[in-house]
């Protein structure tokens, strides 16, 4: 009898923590599970460009990363967070929309743009140095805010006190 009594529970108890896993996402309307959202900006010589990204610190975060998800508006992004600074190549594996791929060094300098990668594709895009960081955004964004190898990332993730080489 406990039993039969707890199975309504246990149901209402998932539902719960599915529904409070996910949250709708403000641009798209659609329903993904959310990473926490920073504040992260920009600087280019055109200027400062804030974005909100998610941040993906953890292995099975950085796996998933924005795979599944529909386009990014304009001013969003996801974070990609590894303790020690390598030689990284992403793909874009399950992922429909195309991305601009930034890679940055420990110190929030850009080291190389993979600029409107194509969308479901194994293909590897390099880092063409050692990134402890990378950003996702829209793809054709980092050309339109003027992005380039030198250009700086603020975060409290980078220590921003050593100037960026250009």
């Amino acid at each position: 009898m406990t039993v039969a009594r707890s199975l309504p529970v246990a149901a209402l108890l998932a539902a719960f923590l599915f529904t409070g896993a996910c949250a709708q996402d403000a641009v798209t309307g659609t329903d993904w599970p959310l990473l926490p959202v920073e504040p992260l900006t920009v600087v280019t010589a055109r200027g400062s460009f804030e974005f909100n990204v998610e941040i993906a610190d953890e292995d099975h975060e950085r796996q998933q990363g924005l795979m599944y998800r529909p386009p990014l508006a304009d001013d969003r992004g996801m974070l990609f967070q590894y303790p020690v600074a390598a030689e990284r190549g992403f793909w874009m594996r399950n992922t429909p929309s195309s991305l601009d791929i930034v890679y940055l060094d420990p110190q929030g300098c850009i080291i190389s743009i993979a600029a409107h990668t194509t969308p479901n594709t194994d293909a590897t895009y390099p880092s063409r140095g050692a990134a402890n960081g990378v950003l996702e955004v829209r793809a054709g964004r980092m050309g339109e805010i003027g992005a380039q190898p030198g250009d700086r990332v603020h975060h409290p993730f980078f220590d921003t006190a050593a100037p960026c080489d250009r």
